[in-house]
């Protein structure tokens, strides 16, 4: 995968190295919470996250106060030229569409945990997206537990999950994740499933418009396209949950299966239409 020299937005938080940060009203029973859900029942972490936090004692975050701008190692690097490439994939396409397109507030890089707009944020969560603060999370520990777990390797896999948090980020402006709470959290074809996906397919979206987004200084080739589909099949709820306890439950899938991933990926690279993308309104998942 072609990405250096590719334009950089300088929209990241660095806030590695820094140290936990504590959220008022969560605590570390919140996170536990969390990921008994994700990895016993299969329930997404941020609802969890966001369900502790409304029935919490209403205190106020604490936030780290961390300059925004550019990283100079390679990993941060990377980041940010993928997570400004996704951005100008998605403005023109927002602009033929008779709308302005808002970046995320930015991508915040830590380590171990961070306070977020959906609650205290922790690397065994994986990454995500909080449409609260409308920030992108990501502990890049995971790209190590990427390779060496799943067997995903490649630039091209990193960036697959960099497109696809940004992906609901595109949700969030357009009201899909709303649509998706309307619809019920869980189940195989419930809307946390459709939303997953559909963040899945607009990854594949971007991978198609990367180069002619950035004059070719980022691009794929068919091998990098495979490097997404390993990545996506890697985190399948079957594959997790298989690998956790030994068994698959469908009812409690939030991300859709190692299949549904890679086929709405590949969807969405081999079309490059985001209207192609409609996980809302199919029985074919």
């Amino acid at each position: 995968m072609r990405w250096e020299g590719g334009r950089q937005s300088g929209d990241i938080e660095d806030r590695r190295g820094l140290g936990p940060v504590g959220v008022g009203g969560l605590g570390v029973g919140g996170v536990v919470l969390a990921l008994i859900g994700y990895f016993v029942f299969g329930i997404s972490p941020t609802t969890t996250l966001n369900a502790v936090n409304q029935a919490g004692q209403g205190a106020q975050q604490q936030q780290q106060d961390v300059a925004q701008g550019r990283v100079a190692d390679r990993e941060g690097q990377f980041v940010d030229v993928i997570s400004t490439n996704v951005d100008d994939v998605w403005a023109p396409i927002f602009r033929g569409a008779g709308r302005d397109y808002r970046p995320p507030a930015s991508v915040v890089l830590y380590s171990e945990s961070t306070g977020t707009g959906c609650g205290l944020g922790q690397s065994a969560m994986g990454p995500f997206y909080c449409p609260q603060d409308q920030k992108v999370y990501l502990d890049l520990s995971f790209w190590r537990e990427l390779e060496g777990r799943f067997g995903a390797t490649g630039d091209a896999a990193k960036a697959y999950v960099i497109a696809h948090e940004m992906g609901h980020h595109v949700q969030h402006l357009l009201g899909a994740d709303q649509r998706a709470q309307r619809m019920g959290a869980r189940g195989a074809e419930g809307g946390s499933v459709r939303l997953e996906l559909q963040a899945d397919c607009y990854a594949g979206v971007w991978a198609a418009h990367a180069s002619q987004a950035s004059n070719g200084q980022v691009s794929l080739d068919p091998g990098d396209i495979e490097d997404g589909l390993r990545a996506a099949k890697a985190v399948g709820d079957d594959t997790l949950q298989r690998q956790a306890t030994g068994r698959v439950a469908p009812d409690s899938f939030t991300h859709g299966s190692s299949a549904q991933r890679m086929r709405w990926f590949r969807k969405g690279a081999e079309s490059g239409d985001p209207s192609a993308c409609d996980t809302f309104s199919t029985d074919q998942l």
